[in-house]
């Protein structure tokens, strides 16, 4: 069971190698490729990780670390990507710009009249008080220059980590790295009392380990604060509050992958719904941290900063959000055994 899994994943991982390699000038094709790369590296790093006591475990951990190394590396551009795509969709949501460019003005009937002009005699009625800015006004200016910068920085990170997981797919590394999973597709590494064992008394016992490892992990959250609609803790600035709920998010994709390889047809909607939760959680979490170095940058205009700083707060209302979803996923849908409890 634990060798016929490890088999299909590094079968796809040389299937998407290959498909890589073919893409040539296709950037699209390249990505997806890219993105299957990670999929299965993922898969075949986590099973060595929840299966380790059942394999070599010297080749195991160095294989695991290098897994972990290129998935990182690879992930890294679509990261990039999908940040800056975030960031300036957040911007044009908290500005109107997109509501604006649809809402006809007020003084036309129609697209043919030109607008009628306005009444001095009513000036003063309309007119802002002085010293009273527009806030709409400022954060419009602001983010546009704000989204300038954030283009800009993102675009070259993402410059430079599509540069870095070219040069790693080229390099000695990454080669030894596929001839090890070239290896695992024909012939798993296994212990000798893995051999001995059913797959049942073998695999069951680290695969309910790895479920109790999440709930562990789940219990210490503070789900009874993050189960408000509204606490405003996740507005603090302390990162630090973040690192549990992303200890959570790879402890649910190791009970996911565990699963995937004891009971593949018993899907556990509660842990897909909480890794897209947490998945969210960690977008947002990142967003709202590449706002504020965005916001740091030395010598930005204060309309800029405050911009940057109405966007950092919009990101981290959607971590609060993405907790507020995960509470609400894992607490009314608690089961009493993880869901390969009923293998055989």
């Amino acid at each position: 069971m634990l060798a016929g899994y490890l088999h299909r994943q590094s079968s796809d991982f040389l299937r998407s190698l290959r498909l890589h390699r073919e893409s040539g000038s296709d950037a699209e094709g390249a990505g997806e490729a890219a993105r299957r790369l990670r999929r299965a590296a993922r898969r075949i790093s986590a099973t060595l990780h929840t299966f380790r006591p059942l394999t070599e475990e010297t080749w195991a951990d160095q294989l695991l670390a290098e897994l972990g190394w290129l998935s990182g590396t690879l992930g890294r551009e679509q990261t990039c990507a999908a940040r800056r795509e975030r960031l300036m969709a957040a911007l044009t949501r908290l500005t109107g710009r997109g509501e604006r460019a649809d809402r006809p003005d007020r003084g036309t009937r129609d697209a043919g009249v030109a607008r009628t002009a306005p009444n001095p005699a009513d000036r003063g009625s309309t007119a802002s008080a002085p010293g009273d800015p527009d806030a709409d006004a400022v954060l419009s200016a602001g983010a546009a220059r704000a989204g300038a910068l954030l283009d800009r920085q993102l675009t070259l990170a993402r410059t430079r980590a599509h540069s870095a997981a070219l040069q790693a797919l080229g390099s000695s590394r990454f080669h030894a790295v596929a001839d090890s999973v070239a290896v695992l597709a024909s012939e798993a590494p296994l212990a000798h009392a893995a051999a001995e064992l059913p797959a049942a008394d073998a695999l069951l016992p680290l695969a309910d380990q790895a479920h109790r490892r999440l709930a562990e992990a789940v219990a210490a959250l503070p789900l009874a604060r993050a189960g408000h609609p509204y606490n405003a803790e996740a507005l603090a600035v302390d990162h630090r509050q973040d690192a549990p709920w992303h200890q959570v998010r790879l402890l649910v994709r190791l009970a996911r992958y565990a699963q995937e390889v004891i009971a593949p047809e018993s899907a556990d909607l509660r842990l897909a719904d909480a890794a897209r939760a947490l998945d969210s959680h960690r977008a947002a979490a990142e967003a709202a941290a590449a706002a504020a170095a965005a916001a740091r940058t030395p010598r930005i205009a204060p309309a800029t900063a405050y911009a940057l700083g109405v966007l950092h707060a919009d990101q981290r209302h959607h971590v609060e959000a993405a907790r507020f979803a995960f509470g609400r996923v894992w607490l009314s849908r608690s089961p009493e055994r993880p869901a390969w409890g009923d293998a055989p």
